[in-house]
């Protein structure tokens, strides 16, 4: 019974990069501003109610950055297949020759490079996909990936701001609040950047801790200022 090689990788999709997006932004931004809200008054319903509205705002304005670059993808794809279609029509040969470079770069004999370029011409469809994704490195986007990217994104940064949130719900005391979302909110971070470094390729323990320096500075940084501001 012969052996079956299976290769283990790890791939980053477009649902997980968004996730990270959202994540990351939603943990960060909303416990900012809850710890510098916390260094200004005195109760902790005002934490909630501004968090909230942060949070309302950041997912919208996230969803709606995800949408924008989904469409400029698929519009940036449309547009150079566009452009590759008028050229395959207009000069034939020239684009038979790009095929024959994209296979020389592979180390196949000159006549092999002929033989495949001609045949590959004989259906413009698929010489056209090949130069898309040989010529230009361009996938064709899913065309239903700028309403996903916005859902998914915008999601992940309101769960991601629920977090830091969730203490100064139970919690009447926005000083007392701010030590238990620090505590969660630190741990999360870490958590989230421990698989987004196992996601991207990175050391998972080095990402961890960079990504919850990230937000505990943040956090300092706001707190810091609401009380020198606040007197």
């Amino acid at each position: 019974m012969g052996y079956i090689h299976h290769e283990a990788h790890l791939r980053s999709s477009d649902v997980i990069s968004d996730i990270v997006i959202g994540m990351s932004d939603g943990l960060t931004v909303p416990f900012a501003l809850a710890a510098g809200l916390s260094g200004a008054v005195a109760s902790s319903s005002l934490v909630v109610t501004a968090g909230i509205a942060e949070i309302v705002a950041g997912s919208i304005a996230m969803g709606l950055g995800g949408y924008l670059a989904g469409r400029t993808e698929a519009d940036h794809y449309s547009s150079e297949r566009r452009r590759e279609v008028a050229e395959v029509e207009s000069v034939p040969e020239k684009e038979k020759e790009e095929v024959r470079e994209v296979f020389a770069e592979m180390g196949l004999s000159p006549a092999l490079q002929i033989t495949i370029a001609d045949e590959l011409a004989k259906d413009k469809v698929k010489w056209v996909d090949f130069m898309m994704k040989y010529e230009l490195g361009l996938d064709e986007p899913d065309p239903n990936r700028a309403t996903k990217s916005a859902f998914t994104i915008g999601l992940s940064y309101v769960v991601g701001g629920l977090i830091p949130l969730t203490p100064y719900f139970l919690i009447k005391s926005p000083h007392e609040a701010l030590l238990y979302s620090a505590g969660i909110t630190l741990l999360c971070l870490f958590i989230f950047g421990y698989f987004k470094s196992k996601v991207t390729g990175q050391p998972p323990v080095s990402g961890a801790l960079k990504v919850m320096l990230i937000g505990a500075l943040a956090a300092a940084a706001a707190f810091g200022i609401a009380r020198l501001v606040g007197g």
